[in-house]
């Protein structure tokens, strides 16, 4: 299915490299100084905590009305989600340095028979600063493993040109993504890092369909007129359908989950939300605009072969 078949001309990008760079680099600088600081609202998993799995015997209960229950520990925003129906919940809270977790777990147990006397306590654990600090570390382990990935990846499939231009993209995609986080101070869990390890791989994708046009294009003798930002242009013109389609779908899912998956999916919906936009307008309007600042040219790519000398008998 195309969308833009009918159009006569390719939509000029390139004529607005600049513009949407300096956009790029000013909102990743913005990204930055609000990680630095702000920071991140890190979550019970990698501070350290209690967890709570309380049982209903006779109805279930509401996981947004345990947690407007659960405002009155003042201890932040509670995470409640349920384990499988509404009638076990899950909850995790930060510790508390003039409460133990049993004295925790008695407290919240007593809010929560406010609403409905048949809850009872199934498990209590505790998640100690240690166990948080090895997640933090393992987190940011996998995060750079799927990196140094990406870059050995990209490094073998293109010329370092289109490596370095995506490794930037998807960088920037990330570093926005943090700095959002950092912002509005959403907590910052596991799930998030999910998205954000979905969200490098599907930024990576969009790049490389468009690099592979790109230099499709540049062997190909109708374009050998063209200019290098003219084939850019023709390039990212044609996969735009393809574009819509695959990011508009899975953006419409993700959107879902955003708005009626609740608490327990709202980081990792969101993280997916803001990397699948800026993953779209970094591939098009920050990784190709690059390739030009790089110098990328046809010999780049079409490299003329030399003639061998013959032999003088």
């Amino acid at each position: 299915m195309d969308f833009f078949h009918r159009l006569k001309h390719d939509i000029p990008f390139m004529s607005y490299g600049k513009i949407t760079t300096l956009i790029s680099l000013l909102t990743f600088i913005a990204a930055v100084i609000f990680l630095f600081t702000k920071g991140l609202n890190y979550s019970v998993e990698f501070t350290g905590g209690t967890v709570i799995e309380v049982q209903y015997s006779q109805q279930g209960a509401d996981p947004n009305q345990v947690r407007d229950r659960l405002s009155a520990l003042n201890m932040g925003e509670a995470q409640v989600q349920t384990l499988g129906t509404n009638k076990q919940l899950m909850i995790r809270l930060p510790n508390r340095q003039d409460m133990t977790s049993a004295q925790l777990s008695n407290r919240v147990l007593e809010l929560l028979r406010q609403d409905h006397a048949d809850a009872s306590l199934r498990k209590v654990e505790f998640i100690g600063p240690q166990v948080g600090e090895e997640l933090v570390t393992h987190g940011l382990l996998a995060l750079g493993m799927v990196v140094a990935g990406i870059i050995i990846y990209l490094s073998m499939r293109f010329e370092w040109r289109f490596a370095v231009s995506a490794i930037i993209a998807n960088m920037h995609d990330v570093v926005v993504i943090l700095g959002c986080f950092a912002l509005f101070q959403w907590e910052f869990s596991l799930t998030v890092l999910a998205g954000i390890l979905a969200v490098l791989g599907y930024s990576v994708n969009e790049s490389v369909v468009v690099f592979d046009r790109i230099r499709e294009n540049i062997h190909k003798p109708a374009m050998r007129g063209k200019t290098i930002p003219q084939v850019i242009d023709n390039a990212i013109t044609a996969t735009m359908s393809r574009t819509m389609i695959t990011h508009g779908s899975t953006e419409a899912m993700v959107i879902s989950m955003l708005v009626f998956g609740g608490t327990a999916l709202h980081g990792f919906s969101i993280a997916l939300t803001i990397g699948i936009v800026f993953g779209i307008y970094s591939s098009v309007l920050v990784a190709s605009p690059l390739l030009l600042f790089f110098g990328l040219t046809r010999e780049n790519i079409h490299k003329p072969q030399k003639q061998k000398e013959e032999a003088v008998v």
